[in-house]
């Protein structure tokens, strides 16, 4: 998800200063996605350029605050309504890995495929550990749900991996 579009949907339900979005951005996404400060206000500038929001008054601390046009409202509506295509994600760097380890030959194949389950392993405890901390309801837990469920089939992917390679051999 473009960030533009998750600080659009965030300005859909009111106006708000960088520091208030990225506050509620990270506590939407359950703190998976940490944002910098100054990638949250390089966006507000791009998405204020676009013509999709607009600056209004400045609160106390003089942060100014940022409002949804029409325009990004009927941004948020495309970008809500189309589907995410799974060809416009970026390259999967464990699947290339892989394959390229296998096409080395002199590569330790198992190994590589065991370091990676471990640290599946270790990030599945600490999502775990997250999804019973959390706090923040529905969206929050939705996150940490879908980052359980891709780490899961990771490893289940894995799995099949050592299994093709047993065949080969």
């Amino acid at each position: 998800m473009p960030v533009r579009h998750g600080l659009l949907a965030l300005l859909s339900t009111g106006p708000r200063h960088g520091y208030q979005l990225r506050a509620e951005f990270e506590a939407t996404t359950g703190a998976t996605w940490p944002l910098n400060i100054g990638q949250v206000y390089t966006t507000l500038a791009r998405l204020e350029r676009d013509g999709l929001v607009k600056p209004g008054e400045s609160d106390e601390q003089g942060r100014v605050v940022y409002a949804i046009t029409m325009a990004g409202r009927e941004e948020t509506e495309r970008w809500f309504g189309t589907p995410v295509i799974h060809s416009d994600r970026p390259r999967d760097e464990l699947v290339i890995k892989l394959a390229m380890a296998v096409a080395a030959k002199k590569v330790n194949v198992a190994e590589v495929i065991h370091t990676q389950r471990t640290a599946i392993m270790r990030a599945l405890q600490q999502l775990t550990r997250a999804k019973r901390a959390a706090t923040e309801g529905a969206a929050q837990r939705l996150v940490l749900d879908s980052m359980i469920f891709k780490a899961e089939a990771e490893q289940r992917w894995l799995d099949h991996c050592e299994a093709v390679l047993m065949e080969e051999r």
